[in-house]
């Protein structure tokens, strides 16, 4: 009996024995697990196989008639206006932290966006399969430039040196995705305002450690930006400025921040990083009173410092309005001033009065922002970057390809009726007219800085009491209209 028990138990075995064996075989034959778009549990960025965008077509042009919400209606990027190709003309860019760190979050309630890339980690792992994401939205989107901090494409560390090999892996991975394509950085810049111990500002703050800490990572991040091929480079002083002045030396301060852009400046050129160095403006927030304020305001400061040959402007939109202009005034200010380098391409909702970064979809606005790019004569090596994001209530991920779409048709839109004023010449001819007695006799001297005091009291007192024409605002706004 023993001997049956004993046989029976060893034909257990081997029957069990066995479908391990097959079990295992399926196993292996079958390959390890995949991770396609809509993510699993225990996914890690090494085992993510498949589109992170699944059903997205690339987005072509289908004309304004087009009923397909995935096509562009107006933007075209091959076709010549004014004798450039209209991605010439717009140089479009993706923002990294608004399209794939922002989570919908704000003062008031939690994140509500969970793409399904995401495992609620910022490891170096989810940093490379953001990464991925990010190639993949540029390619289907069709557009070739990008902008990033440095800590939003990688994950700080507990020291310096910790940070830059973290930064310096993510962008090894960004390197060969951009090798297979035409892609690389419209820009690149440092986060010097997330991390408590930026909280007095970095190039400005009144402790020396950060300072050079600032220093050290804006160095690293141009050293990234020039390896990728970056065009510019970008300083947003967020936390440069003050929130009162009874604790602050603001002449000092100043001339810190001085010697920090000097230094950047000698550093650029000893690399051989032949980008432009951009100073986007801003009047506040987070800081109470920011030194770049607006346009003029950072003309006046280069120039004191005699750095203005050396940067050019980044104008945001939606800084513009904070700080009491149009975008149009501060784009304007910035080319006539020689110094209109870039534009982040977003706009505010006149109702907040904060910075919502939502995308511009007002194709008036668009224009006279168009005009202004004309008449610089472009952009390049500049462009246009989308520093928008999302409104928190949109939480597909189609909605980051819609909210782009939108925004570059509205560009798009913006050139083309631009490109209708400057042809029709109508609005250029009634500016013209308003300025023609300054076209000849004295008015001609005074421009050439001919005319003193006392000639043109003579005249004063020769011709009397003036006359003086209408200003024929509202048939420049009717001529304006008309082109929309």
């Amino acid at each position: 009996m023993q001997d049956k028990m004993k046989k029976v138990m060893v034909g257990k075995l081997l029957l069990f024995l066995v479908s391990l064996n097959l079990v295992a075989s399926i196993v292996l034959a079958v390959g390890p697990p995949t991770c396609p778009a809509d993510k699993t549990d225990g996914c890690s960025d090494d085992d993510w196989e498949g589109e992170f965008f699944p059903g997205i077509p690339k987005i072509k042009y289908e004309g304004p008639n087009s009923k397909n919400y995935f096509a562009f209606k107006y933007y075209n990027a091959e076709e010549e206006i004014l004798g450039k190709k209209m991605k010439d003309w717009t140089r479009f860019s993706v923002a990294f932290w608004h399209t794939f760190r922002g989570m919908g979050g704000d003062p008031f309630g939690a994140p509500t966006k969970n793409w399904p890339w995401e495992d609620g980690t910022n490891s170096l792992a989810m940093a490379k399969r953001r990464m991925r994401a990010n190639f993949e939205f540029l390619d289907k989107l069709g557009v070739e430039l990008w902008c990033f901090h440095d800590r939003d494409i990688a994950p700080d560390g507990e020291t310096l040196e910790e940070a830059n090999r973290n930064l310096d892996e993510v962008v090894a991975l960004a390197k060969k995705l951009q090798e297979l394509t035409n892609i690389h950085p419209l820009w690149g810049t440092a986060q010097l305002f997330f991390h408590p111990q930026y909280m007095h500002g970095a190039a400005t703050s009144p402790e020396l450690a950060v300072y050079a800490y600032g220093a050290a990572q804006v160095k690293k991040a141009m050293e990234v930006t020039h390896y990728l091929g970056g065009e510019n480079y970008v300083f947003w002083g967020g936390r440069e400025g003050y929130q009162t002045l009874l604790n602050t030396d603001m002449g000092r301060e100043l001339d810190h921040l001085a010697r920090f852009f000097e230094a950047a400046v000698n550093y650029k050129k000893k690399i051989g990083f032949n980008a432009t160095l951009l100073i986007e403006p801003k009047p506040q927030e987070p800081t109470k009173h920011q030194y770049d304020w607006d346009a003029a305001t950072t003309a006046n400061f280069l120039r004191k410092y005699g750095l203005a040959d050396e940067f050019k402007l980044n104008i945001e939109c939606n800084h513009a309005t904070l700080s009491g202009h149009s975008c149009h005034h501060e784009l304007e200010t910035a080319r006539l001033n020689g110094m209109l380098g870039n534009i982040d391409a977003n706009t505010g909702d006149p109702q907040t009065g904060w910075d919502t970064d939502q995308f511009m979809t007002d194709i008036s606005e668009a224009t006279l922002v168009m005009l202004s790019v004309i008449k610089n004569g472009g952009l390049a090596p500049g462009g246009f970057n989308f520093d928008a994001k999302l409104r928190r209530e949109s939480t597909d991920v189609e909605d980051l390809f819609l909210a782009h779409i939108i925004g570059m048709d509205t560009m798009a839109r913006g050139l083309r009726n631009a490109a209708k004023i400057i042809e029709d010449g109508s609005l250029g001819e009634l500016i013209k007219k308003r300025y023609q007695s300054f076209d000849s006799g004295l008015g001609a001297q005074i421009e050439a800085g001919e005319a003193d005091f006392e000639l043109l009291e003579k005249k004063a007192f020769e011709w009397g009491r003036p006359k003086v024409p209408s200003g024929k605002q509202e048939l420049a706004e009717m001529i304006f209209q008309s082109a929309l």
